[in-house]
């Protein structure tokens, strides 16, 4: 009976692992991101927050969500930016602590 219960621990233990950029660390910080369809589906915009703890961090974490959006909706990481992670950080739209990013998945 033990094995039973050894077996269903670890599996509760796997279902409460996430997937998201909040479970990855980015320059040693955790990133709480959002994305959401512009006027057309293929546009985006993406949210990183807090960007107090690391302006590169908050870049690559909102690099990563586009990406995986880019991946799972039209099966590439390429990526169009108007604004975007490799911009100068003079030019980041940076509001309460959250950078805002804008892109395109090329379809």
């Amino acid at each position: 009976m033990r094995p039973v219960y050894t077996i269903l621990m670890m599996a509760g233990l796997l279902t409460a692992c996430g997937s998201g950029a909040e479970d990855i660390a980015f320059d040693g910080q955790f990133y709480r991101t959002g994305i959401s369809d512009l006027d057309e589906r293929h546009k985006f915009q993406v949210t990183a927050a807090p960007v107090s703890a690391s302006l590169l961090g908050a870049r690559e974490a909102a690099r990563y969500e586009a990406t995986v959006f880019c991946v799972n909706e039209y099966g590439s990481s390429a990526i169009e930016w108007v604004v975007g992670p490799d911009d100068a950080d003079e030019v980041l739209p940076i509001a309460n602590d959250t950078l805002t990013l804008e892109g395109a998945c090329p379809q």
